[in-house]
């Protein structure tokens, strides 16, 4: 009996003991399994918000106007086409922008930027292609033509896709100063243009590029033709009402055709000052494109103009037009006459190399030009 108690304890004990490890072991996995069941939903939580966050942004189509700007490369890149969709306020407020620091933090070279105004075609398109080969490294081409014309000039030709967004010209009209600005505008958002030529689509040029461009980069002066002219077609075409923006004795006159540095292309293009009372008071018998541009920049910049325009034009035969030159005038005693008998200032010194283009020249005159170049001008 003695034996059996004992038994029976030592049995009891050892259940006891199991029934405490029991307990212990299933707290120990249900604490493991919390933890598990905590990390897992952790993990997912963020899972899950990632997730739904790139759903959310990834598949965005929305594309701002403007890049992300991340090497220099994408601020001096000229735009690689020039036809846009911005309208004439937001063109010259962009265009407007202009860097305080002077030193161009990468190797910046200066470009001639070759603005034409035209109605349709360049019929002389051949001979600026001759001209302009091997030097597009310092030039860019633009063009302002009527809304309705569609380009079609060959790949090669450096005229190909330079056409800019117009809109209609009238002769004599604010409009004419509107399509000036736009082309100036268009030019400047190139950061190498340093210069800028406005030429007609019967302008030629009288030397080669290398002349032209030496001449024009090393000038202290830009080539602004202004004068005053006391006459009915100076003074008398004078307006009282400009005052007190514009007094009789400010009042200026000058040729359409000009060459101005950068500074001076965002003088003209930022101007709301003067285009109002231009726009106003100066209309036919008021030629705002002989007035407006050479007035405001000798109010303005007078020691910055050479007060010359750089393109020889013949008025000798009178009229509201100068004389028109077809293949009959082409010879090289005509092109001798033009250079001969010059004499004007250039950077303070007397010179005889006054005129670099002239105008006007008729489609006709196209094929005996390209015969004559090599030897009168030198391309």
């Amino acid at each position: 009996m003695v034996a059996m108690e004992e038994g029976k304890d030592q049995a009891s004990a050892i259940r006891t003991s199991i029934s405490r490890t029991l307990p212990l072991r299933l707290l120990l996995f249900c604490l493991l399994f919390a933890v598990l069941a905590i990390g897992l939903s952790i993990i997912c939580m963020y899972s899950l918000r990632f997730f739904i966050f790139q759903q959310t942004v990834a598949p965005s189509t929305f594309r701002p106007w403007f890049e992300e700007v991340h090497t220099i490369e994408r601020w001096i890149r000229p735009p690689t086409n020039l036809w846009h969709s911005i309208n004439d306020n937001e063109l010259l407020w962009r265009a407007s922008f202009v860097p305080k620091i002077k030193q161009y933090p990468f190797l910046r070279v200066p470009k001639i930027a070759f603005m034409f105004l035209t109605k349709g075609p360049l019929p002389l398109a051949p001979l600026w292609d001759r001209f302009f080969k091997g030097n597009e490294r310092h030039c860019s081409i633009y063009v302002h033509a009527l809304p309705s014309y569609i380009s079609g000039y060959p790949q090669s030709s450096a005229f190909h896709r330079r056409q800019i967004p117009s809109q209609m010209v009238e002769w004599g009209k604010m409009s004419m100063c509107e399509a000036e600005r736009r082309l100036l505008a268009n030019a400047l958002l190139d950061i190498s243009n340093e210069w800028f030529i406005l030429l007609s689509e019967s302008c030629i040029p009288l030397y080669n590029f290398s002349v032209i461009y030496h001449y024009i980069s090393r000038s202290n002066h830009s080539f602004m033709e202004s004068y005053d002219d006391p006459g009915p077609y100076g003074r008398g075409r004078y307006d009282s009402r400009m005052e007190p923006e514009v007094t009789l004795g400010q009042w200026r006159k000058g040729s359409q055709w000009f060459e101005v540095n950068r500074m001076l292309a965002v003088n003209i293009i930022e101007d709301n000052k003067y285009y109002p009372k231009f726009k106003e008071f100066c209309q036919p018998a008021c030629y705002v494109d002989e007035h407006y541009f050479t007035t405001m920049l000798t109010i303005q910049v007078p020691h910055l103009l050479a007060n010359r325009t750089l393109t020889w034009t013949d008025w000798s035969r009178g009229g509201a037009h100068p004389a028109t030159f077809g293949k009959d005038d082409m010879t090289e005693a005509f092109f001798q006459k033009i250079f001969e008998g010059q004499a004007c200032l250039y950077n303070g010194q007397p010179t005889s190399l006054c005129f670099l283009f002239a105008r006007k020249f008729a489609p006709n005159a196209l094929d005996p030009l390209l015969e004559l170049a090599p030897k009168v001008f030198g391309f």
